[in-house]
């Protein structure tokens, strides 16, 4: 099945740009977008299915930079507590 839409410049450029960043061509993308939220925006009941969400998103494993976790999350808190509010 074949649908054309007409959409906002604004959004067709942001779409664009997060297919891009994850590696996805634009048509793919907006498939995966409308594929997630075909059940009605319905919670997530186990945290499988929270996984499972995570990763059809791409977000997990998208940090490679952060080899060792409980070190960047000492290094964040760190910061948190030391930061200077104005």
């Amino acid at each position: 099945m074949s649908i054309t839409l007409e959409l906002p410049q604004e959004l067709a450029n942001e779409l664009s740009g997060e297919a891009g960043r994850l590696g996805l061509s634009l048509p793919d993308y907006v498939l995966r977008l409308l594929s997630v939220t075909k059940g009605g925006g319905e919670a997530s009941k186990t945290g499988a299915d929270v996984v499972a969400y995570w990763q059809n998103e791409g977000l997990i494993g998208y940090r490679s930079d952060i080899t060792d976790s409980q070190k960047r999350s000492r290094q964040l808190r760190a910061q948190a507590e030391n930061r200077v509010r104005e």
